[in-house]
């Protein structure tokens, strides 16, 4: 079924689980966040899981005991390229077969706008659905508006709104101008350096 093949969800002892686990609650796919483990005086072991939702990104606390067992989420991870957006799902392409797979904006959230044509991405498949990407940690994009910065901006931000290519705005230092090339980083949507003119 499908070119990803079936990855058959295992069952994991709780003392398998530890950060970045995927497991499934209720054939919902959750990423292990972190793992507290107490140890009472008497009785068996505690584990308090926080899970995150890997389709909707809300958060769950679990307390679990030693010999309590989870579903291990059946999920691959495929190198897939950006190709583009028609407004309202977001195109990827597998880089070896060719197959196409799309995402819905409201999945994409903010990394959507760190993405440009050709972006390679790692898709997030539960069996042969596509769940989400992760981008890459540094994206490099262009200027294609930039704000003229005033002296009455408050001296502690020191930084002027520009606007990339993909739309997102983003503080960037004075000298920066329309046209240049900035590294951003995509996990807190800001400014790292300058690309153009370093050859």
């Amino acid at each position: 079924s499908g070119i990803y093949g079936r990855r058959e969800s295992r069952i994991m002892e709780i003392e398998d689980i530890h950060k970045n686990v995927k497991v499934l609650i209720n054939s919902i796919p959750y990423n292990v966040d972190d793992v507290d483990f107490v140890k009472p005086g008497k009785g068996r072991a505690i584990y308090r899981l926080k899970l995150r939702n890997l389709l909707d990104d809300s958060t769950l606390d679990s307390t679990c005991h030693s010999g309590d067992k989870m579903d291990e989420a059946p999920i691959t991870t495929h190198e897939m390229q950006y190709l583009y957006n028609d407004g309202e799902q977001y195109v990827f392409m597998n880089s070896e077969t060719f197959e196409q797979l799309s995402l819905p904006g409201e999945k994409m959230g903010n990394k959507k706008y760190f993405l440009k044509e050709g972006t390679v991405v790692m898709m997030m498949m539960l069996g042969d659905r596509p769940i989400g990407v992760t981008i890459p940690n540094f994206v490099e994009l262009k200027i294609v508006e930039s704000a003229v910065s005033t002296k009455t901006d408050s001296v502690a931000s020191q930084n002027k709104a520009a606007k990339l290519e993909t739309g997102y705005v983003i503080g960037v230092p004075p000298f920066i101008k329309e046209g240049d090339v900035i590294k951003v980083d995509t996990r807190t949507g800001t400014y790292v350096e300058r690309i153009t003119g370093k050859k």
